[in-house]
């Protein structure tokens, strides 16, 4: 399963329907707490998460499922990010680091590749 973690309701929708048309199981929150809050971790194997949100941040969250060892893949989604920030998100485990507006195509093509690992 893919969760999609993002605060805007719009991108976390169509992402997920994106996610559903290509036969892929989906699921959405809009925050990281929503997500560890879930009791769904377990049946997660990628997450899409936005790297600024209100609360925790996506770089939060993976440095949480990190120390807990938590097999999730994540790939990073932003708007804001810098080289610093995706060295920082890559070098920690991240599966990629997209800027938004990014393409559909390729978002798929990196979740499919995250679930094959």
């Amino acid at each position: 399963m893919v969760a999609v973690v993002d605060d805007d309701d719009l991108l976390r929708v169509a992402i997920r329907r994106l996610l559903k048309a290509s036969g892929l199981e989906a699921v959405s929150f809009e925050s990281a707490e929503g997500l560890l809050n879930s009791g769904q971790l377990r049946e997660i194997a990628c997450v899409i998460a936005d790297v600024r949100m209100p609360g925790m941040s996506g770089l939060e969250l993976q440095a949480k499922l990190k120390a807990e060892r938590c097999p999730i893949r994540i790939i990073f989604i932003t708007a804001h990010g810098d080289a610093k920030m995706r060295i920082q998100a890559m070098r920690d485990g991240a599966v990629e680091f997209l800027t938004k507006p990014f393409d559909n195509a390729v978002l798929l093509e990196v979740v499919h590749a995250a679930l094959q690992d």
